[in-house]
């Protein structure tokens, strides 16, 4: 039986991990740049221009929108450590996405790197 780390070890053997010293410069070329962690986790800090689509409801986000329709988008995604969206590169090369890059060592090696991170503030119902 394979575990969770088989899959991810597999799925990192087929999609292309930029470093994060380079991701700047990937992310300038990207048409699009996606977050694939959970709400709570985009929340609480993201990259700039990062757009949210958990990693369990990502295909369904892809196949909804049009704007992310095009297979020859240049996308660009990212995790808290580069499992998940190892995970969702795999996925989105199997809908037929031509040019799909995931950050190395993900949110975590960005920060670590000294890179800007973004927050969104959730509604409060107190």
């Amino acid at each position: 039986m394979k575990t969770a780390h088989d899959l991810v070890a597999a799925a990192k053997s087929h999609v292309r991990e930029i470093a994060v010293d380079q991701a700047e410069d990937a992310i300038r070329a990207a048409d699009v740049l996606i977050d694939v962690r959970e709400a709570d986790e985009y929340q609480a800090g993201h990259i700039p221009g990062a757009i949210h689509a958990s990693r369990g409801v990502l295909e369904f986000k892809l196949s909804s929108m049009p704007e992310l329709s095009a297979r020859d988008l240049k996308v660009v995604l990212y995790c808290k450590t580069s499992g998940r969206a190892a995970l969702a590169a795999c996925a989105m090369r199997d809908m037929g996405y031509l040019h799909v890059e995931s950050i190395a060592g993900g949110m975590d090696a960005w920060v670590a790197a000294g890179q800007p991170v973004v927050s969104t503030s959730a509604p409060s119902f107190d």
